[in-house]
């Protein structure tokens, strides 16, 4: 009875990674349930056993393979008088945990799958409270100046954000101590 539920295991994995591996590649649209099973070398009902719905499997995949670290306040590392250090040290602990091919999900299907949506919209809601908060730290003296420190911290969070898709679209690798160091200095540091 255990090595059953341990293939039954196996199987839904398999199905799962082979749903990622195509969603990323074509799409969620342009991927029937057919080849995710022959992707996964299980029978199509097999599929339909464990996600009822096409839709189901996209769900399945954006809740179980992206975890958003969310921190306390406090734990933003960051430095007085040093912005620009404070928001490369902010990207090195980016908070999403998922692979490429769950970014690349992620980015493509936010506009048409309200869950994919709402995960990336807490993603960005996460990192944009903790640039603004490291950018208060850092820059004590402008708590009074807060719509740009708002603009900053929104900026550097598409840059984060959206990096992948820039350079997947550009050929191009978006350097985030740049980007930090260019706000920076717009921020007249």
């Amino acid at each position: 009875m255990r090595k059953r539920g341990r293939q039954e295991g196996d199987a839904r994995t398999r199905i799962l990674d082979a749903a990622e591996e195509l969603f990323a590649a074509d799409g969620y649209e342009a991927t029937a349930t057919a080849r995710v099973a022959r992707r996964a070398k299980v029978p199509k009902g097999l599929v339909f056993h464990y996600f009822p719905q096409k839709i189901d499997l996209l769900v399945a995949l954006v809740e179980e393979r992206t975890f958003i670290e969310v921190l306390p306040a406090e734990s933003v590392e960051a430095m007085p008088g040093d912005p620009a250090g404070t928001l490369s040290r902010l990207a090195r602990r980016f908070p999403l945990r998922a692979s490429p091919a769950m970014r690349r999900i992620l980015f493509r299907e936010a506009d048409t799958h309200r869950s994919v949506r709402d995960r990336l919209r807490s993603l960005n809601g996460e990192v944009l409270r903790r640039a603004r908060g490291a950018l208060e730290v850092a820059l004590p003296g402008t708590r009074g100046d807060a719509a740009r420190l708002e603009v900053a911290a929104a900026t550097f969070t598409a840059v984060l954000l959206y990096q992948e898709n820039l350079s997947q679209l550009t050929g191009e690798h978006i350097d985030p101590d740049a980007v930090a160091d260019l706000i920076a200095r717009a921020l007249g540091t």
